[in-house]
């Protein structure tokens, strides 16, 4: 008999739709249940690709025993964290200030006001190694709640107090001294043998290389390029790369990037192919472009609806076993491949008779490059590459008769705006039609089926139903696959759309007192503390991407409000910043942009015209994060441009001559009409 998550269009909600715990979503009814019938709230979150809650789900949701307990004791509450990082986040914070960490699933003890007294993460279901037991941990709540429950509501009005957002500090505006504080303290986290940074687990933090790419602009005689061509070669070869069907894995267990835990999520498929690219303009080598590639293909032909929105994640598990649908056997291989070219393949990618994973299973990865491995056999690089190739791509297509772990099909805005702007950018770097084609489409996804009639976005869609109110990171990463897609195709209406959704955030979310933006819009609804995200996590906070939006927009609009706006807002978190500037990388990166010096090209001429076509290649060559491009195509066709951008009014061709306008620093140069000329010009 199904519960109430049967009419849920969560992936994980509908997990547990048949198991025998009395499950509500968040709602009001939920809510009104526990007032009316005055008993505690056990709240449980998680996700539908999170092994951790699989395993409780078995041990303790499903066992008849555990659900008997929470159906008679308490009102028991499903949330997935993907659809409600509002939730997420703020019980989330609860955990950390109670017990120091976190992570899912997240389980909770509220009163019927929601507010909580104990809080944990995995419960096995009966106490062992001084872990308690779910079963245990219920009838002790339980007794509280009748015998004691003076003690339970004055700690949960204890720790509501503990976790309502401090104040900011913003003291003095962060400067350069910022950005290099960020960089030593990346220095001193850094493992120089295997990349990354500190020690295991091991997660990519994609926005840490791309600050160092910029301090690598600033300071190219310092380790930053190292720390960052060293990480980026090191995950491409281990386990948390998938060599077979490409993508990369959440995080490495292990020190040497080998171990993955083996999910796949959207936001990170968006923000690693970024960071290659990035590094692959910065003078990284052929690889990162290709890696980016691969990404892409694998985001393209596994992880995108028919209506072009992207899935939100694949599983670790299948078969009930985590790892099982990626990881090979000697003789798994030569059944494959046969047994010269099995061997080759098992001796390149370290797939042993012991394993180098559980029940001697191996997981690929490369241990060393093709050219070294071949001169140590002897054997010519260009046919052993072509031959694992050749092996990679039948053994993808063994695996693809594999049961396939779960996929998370819900498609969410923001991680939507994350893939855009690795897509967009691809197509700047690497030229791919095909990329542009696919952020065009998910785009225009979006601002169809993902707003509401006065158009605000929403958070999620799913078979064909929208719904839940858009929080932060949903207009500031969509604005930035936006303002994204403008600079791959410059056409205004991308950047207009831009612009309207980032006034539409001010609107909601801005704290016009303090400076930044709440995570939930002003009329959202009341949660027991409101939440003004700054910390750079596994995606970036919502206001550190708003912060270089906003200067993104400046410098392409020429509008200062906007600049005003951003300034504002790293002045809010200024001392935050100053103080823990690693752990705010992808608002240095607006730091690095404020600070300049930026350049502001705006071309002018018919987009056909060759030596336009020329100067625009010039504009998109190497590494050059803080400058923004225009088009002005001639006549009546540039109007939409110029509404935008005013200062743009007045910049036209010369003599019917396609012509570049380059600013810096508040000063414009004379108009250029030879590609030559533009060409050092912007590298002066």
């Amino acid at each position: 008999m199904p519960n109430r998550l049967a009419g849920e269009q969560s992936p994980y909600l509908l997990q547990h739709a048949h198991n025998p715990v009395d499950w509500y979503p968040w709602g009001q009814e939920a809510l009104a249940k526990a007032r009316q019938e005055d008993k505690p709230i056990f709240l449980s979150i998680g996700y539908a690709t999170c092994h951790w809650c699989h395993v409780m789900a078995h041990e303790s949701f499903e066992d008849t025993l555990v659900a008997a307990a929470l159906n008679r004791d308490f009102v028991s509450i499903k949330v997935d964290r993907e659809e409600r990082p509002d939730l997420d986040g703020v019980y989330m914070g609860v955990c950390q200030a109670l017990t120091g960490a976190g992570g899912w699933p997240l389980s909770l003890f509220l009163t019927p006001e929601a507010k909580p007294f104990y809080a944990g993460t995995y419960f096995p279901p009966r106490t062992m190694m001084g872990r308690p037991g779910f079963l245990e941990l219920l009838g002790e709540v339980a007794r509280l709640w009748r015998q004691d429950r003076q003690r339970l509501l004055s700690t949960s009005e204890e720790i509501t107090k503990a976790v309502q957002p401090k104040p900011s500090q913003p003291g003095a505006d962060p400067g350069l001294a910022t950005l290099e504080k960020g960089f030593w303290q990346l220095v001193h986290s850094f493992d120089a043998k295997r990349g990354g940074f500190g020690q295991a687990p091991k997660f990519p933090t994609p926005h840490r290389l791309n600050f160092l790419l910029r301090w690598h602009l600033r300071e190219p005689q310092s380790r930053a390029w190292e720390m960052v061509e060293t990480t980026l070669k090191a995950m491409r070869a281990g386990g948390i790369y998938d060599h077979l069907g490409q993508g990369f894995a959440r995080y490495a267990v292990d020190e040497n990037w080998l171990v993955p835990h083996f999910e796949k999520m959207l936001y990170d498929q968006a923000l690693l192919a970024y960071a290659y690219l990035e590094a692959f303009q910065a003078g990284g080598g052929e690889e990162f472009a290709q890696t980016s590639r691969d990404i892409f293909a694998y985001v393209l032909r596994d992880m995108t609806d028919p209506s072009g929105g992207f899935y939100s994640a694949e599983d670790a598990d299948s078969e009930g076993v985590e790892g099982l649908f990626y990881v090979w056997t000697p003789q798994q291989v030569h059944e494959v491949l046969g047994a010269e070219l099995g061997e080759l393949f098992c001796r390149y990618y370290d797939i042993t008779p012991g394993g180098n994973f559980e029940h001697g299973r191996s997981i690929i990865h490369q241990r060393a490059s093709v050219e070294d491995f071949a001169r140590n056999l002897g054997l010519d690089p260009d046919k052993l590459a072509r031959d694992l190739a050749q092996a990679r791509q039948r053994l993808w297509e063994a695996r693809e008769k594999r049961v396939r772990p779960l996929k998370d099909d819900k498609v969410l805005t923001a991680w939507n705006g994350l893939m855009i702007a690795a897509l967009a950018k691809g197509h700047q770097v690497l030229g791919d039609e095909a990329h542009l084609a696919a952020a065009r489409g998910a785009a225009r996804f979006v601002l169809a089926q993902l707003s509401d009639p006065e158009g605000r976005l929403l958070r999620r869609w799913r078979g064909g139903q929208a719904g839940g109110q858009g929080f932060l990171e949903d207009y500031a990463f969509f604005v930035w696959g936006l303002i994204e897609l403008h600079q791959a195709d410059l056409d205004p209406a991308w950047l207009g759309q831009a612009a309207r959704l980032c006034e539409l955030a001010c609107r909601l979310f801005e704290d016009e007192l303090h400076g930044g933006f709440f995570f939930t819009p002003h009329d959202g609804e009341g949660l027991i503390a409101r939440e003004k995200e700054s910390y750079d996590g596994a995606t970036p906070s919502g206001n550190s991407v708003m912060a270089v939006n906003l200067l993104r927009l400046a410098r392409l609009t020429g509008q200062e409000r906007w600049e005003r706006k951003a300034l504002k807002l790293l002045r809010a978190f200024g001392e935050t910043l100053r103080r823990q500037p690693m752990a705010h990388t992808h608002m240095l990166l607006a730091l690095d942009l404020a600070l300049g010096p930026s350049q502001e090209l705006v071309l002018a001429g018919g987009p056909d015209d060759q030596a336009l076509q020329e100067m625009l290649s010039l504009a998109r060559a190497g590494f050059a994060p803080r400058r923004s491009l225009l088009l002005v195509p001639p006549g009546q066709a540039g109007e939409p441009v110029r509404e935008l951008a005013p200062f743009t009014r007045g910049m036209g061709t010369l003599e019917g001559r396609p012509a570049a306008y380059l600013c810096s620093g508040q000063a414009c140069q004379r108009p250029i009409s030879d590609p030559a000329e533009l060409k050092a010009a912007l590298h002066a």
